[in-house]
């Protein structure tokens, strides 16, 4: 006799369980959004990585809108990267 009551609970505890898990899947909100519907974004534009300035972090001698001293300065930073020249 304690047994089928144990046996009883145990099933009412399983159904509980179930009956809260499939509440819970009803307060989901939806996740839409506004902007990817109008087609545009509408964040911040983007600049060109070497119209920015150096910054305190730079990885070179490089002034703001200079290209090619960017991308030196992007080349001697991976060359300095290398291990295989580092192990020499």
């Amino acid at each position: 006799m304690k047994t089928s009551k144990r046996i009883q609970a145990a099933g009412c505890a399983v159904v509980v369980a179930a009956a809260s898990l499939m509440l819970a899947g009803c307060g989901e909100k939806s996740q839409d959004l506004a902007a990817a519907k109008t087609g545009r974004y509408q964040g911040k534009a983007d600049s060109q990585p070497w119209d920015n300035d150096p910054g305190a972090f730079a990885a070179g001698n490089f002034t703001k809108g200079d290209r090619a001293g960017w991308e030196k300065a992007l080349a001697t930073r991976a060359q300095a990267q290398n291990e295989y020249g580092r192990a020499q």
